[in-house]
């Protein structure tokens, strides 16, 4: 018999005595042990915090995240490895890839954000703030990788991609992590945590990984860690009571159990598309994982006329789930993830039969291919019948962690948006309608309960990506019984790992500190034009303060009949009075253009490949004929970018503040244009 081993200080171990023995779903043979008796857990806290912390904060979020893009690579390679132990834990082919490609999926999405951030291990947080009238004194805030170390306590239903959706983010922000897998299925997790140790790609101290009990590693956090849960609003809270939590102040993103639902619009008939699509979304989403997903629909809400239709409709569609050994080809549900989780979802029934009745399937009976009820761990998709809602409470505290689902009927929509909220706050709630303003009052009046709203309808339907699927650059949480955490989401997603630190200073300082430049700060003047310089040979701050250029009316009236833009306010017999100006005005794009012309070095080819683009554009006053303008042009940011092949340009991104000013010196627009230049030095 095997034992699993913890990955932890560098090395493989297993933990002392016999451990907790754990099961195939399907057969339920015997296949490992898991045990993390002995360990020490300070010992782990420690070295995540000296040897992995310093490593990944030295990386860039550039570097970093063409490591997540390695192991994403990398972990591509070995699926077939993967979906033969996950088979073992009840998981269909379907589940599985849900489970295990939607988590590698998450390592590239986390990838490609890494162009969203600077070529630093830290980066600015919002916009630049003055602070004194001569601009010498100014704020803004600053984001750097916390300390500390992430450890993830997570759920049995998604092994792989509970781990990987959690550590893709703090990995980009630069933070180690350890994670403590459910213990009824973290054999697949060890199957993974292997591949990514061999692999070699993280470096040392990076992933710890403990099979088993959590033991007291809790009570050693600190000030610098963060800890994330998934699994029972019972156990979270427990957790989230640890003295050394509270007294350290150590973040907590819990994502518990959780009373989703899904509404069918008073709006929709039988004969409209919106209909099937509704009773595909909840079969999907009751027999998908054999119903074990935090976002799984645990309550349907359905127009009171259409309640007894739908009562049928649902019940054929869930006859024709063929239920069994997931290896089986016919097979679409497996089982639950062991026979404690069957008692479970059963002891949860019988406590939703205080309210409501079985109008689908049986808990003493199932219908099996290729499988023996007597050994795995099967159960029948449960549809059950509430009719009075409001009046029953169970239906809205109750969560079975299967297939399970309660129908109930509402009378308006505004019915079921409080039949929506009295779950007391969901992970993710669906809405389908073809009826533009159901979907908005729904969404309003529900949103404030859900961390996540779908409005399903025949336009989106076929590229929808489901009820039950939380997405790397969407949030995944919900208020109240839904934790109140928040994950993924982006670059919300990352920050959770970063201190956000207010900084003050003179513009120069700020500029010094954030290597990005900041209005107001000295600039590098003399020597050669910026756009004759390689991408290596720019700092930032090199300026260029330009010849000043006159505006005519003339100017004006050939870049109207050029563009076509003849906005009153661009022509010269307009009358002005009642008007924001004083008479004929230059379009701002002519500003921009004729700026363009002054800053451009373009008699000759240079290190400058193309114009990428603008990414802010303001005009602050107006310019009228007569008047002069000058620019202040300024290297604000450089970002080196990668080669995709071999053949590529070694280039970067660089992006320039143009500030454009009058003859009197005030600022009459601001613009940060972007550059792609060649990079001088080309050995990576």
């Amino acid at each position: 018999m095997s034992k699993l081993e913890n990955y932890i200080l560098g090395k493989w171990i297993t933990g002392d005595g016999e451990g907790q023995p754990l099961f195939n779903a399907v057969t339920g043979d015997q296949i490992a042990t898991a045990s993390t008796k002995g360990i020490d857990f300070k010992a782990l806290l420690d070295y995540a915090r000296t040897t992995g912390n310093p490593a990944l904060r030295k990386m860039s979020f550039h570097e970093r995240g063409l490591m997540l893009r390695s192991l994403a690579l990398h972990l591509r390679n070995h699926l077939d490895r993967f979906y033969q132990v996950s088979y073992q834990t009840g998981a269909t082919k379907a589940d599985s890839w849900v489970d295990i490609e939607g988590g590698i999926g998450n390592l590239f999405s986390y990838a490609s954000l890494r162009r969203k951030f600077p070529d630093e291990s830290y980066c600015l947080d919002g916009e630049q703030h003055i602070l004194g009238k001569a601009n010498t004194f100014m704020g803004h805030h600053l984001l750097v990788p916390k300390e500390g170390v992430a450890i993830h306590i997570n759920a049995f239903n998604f092994p792989v991609w509970g781990m990987l959706e959690k550590i893709a983010v703090n990995l980009l922000a630069g933070v180690p992590a350890i994670v403590k897998p459910a213990t009824v299925t973290s054999y697949l997790t060890e199957t993974v945590v292997k591949e990514i140790i061999a692999s070699g790609i993280l470096p040392q101290g990076a992933l710890q990984l403990i099979c088993g009990s959590a033991g007291d590693i809790l009570q050693h956090v600190t000030e610098q860690d963060v800890v994330t849960f998934t699994g029972s609003a019972t156990t979270g809270l427990m957790l989230k009571s640890t003295p050394s939590i509270l007294s350290n102040s150590v973040p907590f993103t819990m994502e518990a159990d959780s009373l989703n639902c899904i509404v069918l619009g008073d709006d929709v008939t039988p004969d409209m598309p919106e209909w099937d699509i509704f009773l595909k979304e909840v079969r999907k989403e009751m027999t998908t994982k054999c119903g074990q997903k935090c976002t799984a629909i645990r309550r349907i809400f359905v127009p009171e006329n259409k309640l007894e239709d739908i009562q049928m409709a649902l019940g054929k569609a869930l006859s024709q789930t063929t239920i069994g050994n997931p290896l089986n080809e016919k097979v679409r549900m497996g089982s639950l993830a062991g026979s404690s989780q069957r008692e479970e979802v059963k002891a949860q029934v019988q406590k939703l039969l205080a309210s409501s009745q079985i109008i689908y399937g049986s808990l003493d009976s199932v219908e099996l291919i290729d499988a023996d009820a007597a050994r795995g761990a099967f159960i029948s998709p449960i549809l059950l019948l509430n009719e009075n809602p409001f009046y029953s409470k169970e239906v809205h505290e109750v969560e079975a962690f299967g297939p399970v689902s309660t129908l109930m009927p509402y009378k308006h929509i505004d019915d079921a948006i409080l039949l929506a909220k009295m779950g007391k706050g969901s992970l993710v709630s669906s809405v389908v309608t073809a009826d533009k303003k159901i979907a908005k009052q729904y969404v309003l009046g529900a949103g404030p309960y859900h961390g996540r709203i779908l409005v399903l309808n025949q336009e989106c339907a076929k590229e929808s990506t489901g009820h039950g699927s939380p997405l790397p650059l969407l949030v995944h949480g919900g208020p109240g019984r839904a934790g109140g955490g928040e994950e993924m989401g982006g670059l919300r997603g990352v920050k959770h790992y970063m201190q956000r630190v207010a900084i003050q200073g003179s513009p120069e300082m700020i500029t010094a500190i954030s290597n990005v430049y900041q209005a107001g700060a000295k600039g590098n003047t003399g020597g050669i034009h910026p756009f004759k310089k390689y991408f290596d040979e720019l700092q930032i701050g090199d300026q260029l303060l330009t010849e000043k250029r006159l505006i005519t009316a003339e100017d004006i009236d050939q870049f109207a009949d050029l563009s076509g833009d003849h906005f009153y306010a661009h022509l010269r017999d307009t009358d002005f009075s009642g008007t924001m100006f004083e008479k004929q005005v230059a379009h701002g794009y002519l500003i921009m253009s004729i700026a363009a012309g002054l800053f451009v070095s373009s008699y000759e080819k240079n290190p400058v490949l193309l114009n990428y683009g603008i990414d802010e554009l303001r005009f602050t006053k107006p310019v009228y004929p007569g008047a002069e303008v000058q620019v202040r042009f300024t290297c604000k940011e450089k970002i080196r970018q990668e080669r995709k092949e071999p053949t590529d340009i070694d280039k970067g991104i660089v992006k320039w503040l143009v500030e454009i000013m009058d003859e009197t010196g005030e600022i009459t627009g601001v613009a940060t244009i972007l550059t792609m230049v060649e990079r001088k030095d080309k050995k990576d």
